[in-house]
């Protein structure tokens, strides 16, 4: 092992790089704040278009008129996306902040805690936001021919949605078998000593030499 020269390692030069490149993380406040306001922004939106479609159902109901579908807001399955995009929009703005910035109970709880978390999150609500854009065509039923072939398409990439999540469960489980107590050690030094420098310990060492099945 070469040896490292302690006056270069610790100049004032290696310390100052080390606290810009660590704190460069802030720069995810960005997209965070952008996120976030797209996430009220379609919040909101999908909250004026449910009251919309409550209000136009209801005044059918009560004018006699009744839907074959029950009440005709079943027909506007756009309510469901447009929250469903929202709350994909939510899931990255509080994963990136959590993962970033500074952790928080809420990203936990819904299991964020790595970027393959992130994914592995926002790929689930993809996959029911296209099981709600193909129920929307099921009800409207305009075109049997058309509504067969958009649903087999929908589920060739949703086979290959799973597939990558399954994946990157895997990966994060044979990833948190072996350095869960590095990582586990770093966030701490960052989020709560201010810490912007990694010390390699031998029981980082010895653990990333193991062999991994």
């Amino acid at each position: 092992m070469v040896p490292v020269n302690p006056n270069v390692e610790h100049s004032a030069f290696f310390r100052l790089l080390n606290l810009i490149l660590g704190r460069s993380r802030y720069l995810v406040f960005v997209a965070v704040l952008a996120v976030m306001l797209t996430a009220f922004s379609l919040f909101l939106i999908g909250a004026i278009q449910a009251v919309d479609a409550l209000y136009h159902a209801w005044s059918l109901v009560l004018a006699g008129t009744f839907s074959p579908h029950g009440i005709s807001m079943s027909l506007n399955l756009n309510i469901v996306s447009t929250m469903l995009e929202a709350v994909v929009f939510y899931l990255v703005g509080v994963g990136l902040y959590s993962l970033f910035i500074s952790p928080l109970n809420v990203a936990v709880a819904l299991g964020i805690e790595s970027l393959t978390d992130l994914e592995s999150k926002v790929l689930s609500v993809i996959i029911v936001i296209m099981g709600a854009t193909f129920l929307q065509h099921f009800v409207l039923w305009k075109d049997s021919i058309g509504t067969l072939e958009f649903g087999a398409s929908l589920g060739l990439v949703v086979v290959a949605l799973v597939t990558l999540q399954w994946l990157g469960h895997r990966a994060t489980e044979i990833q948190k078998s072996y350095s869960l107590r590095t990582q586990n050690r770093a966030q701490h030094e960052m989020f709560h000593e201010s810490l912007e420098q990694h010390e390699v310990k031998s029981d980082d060492s010895e653990r990333s030499s193991e062999p991994r099945f």
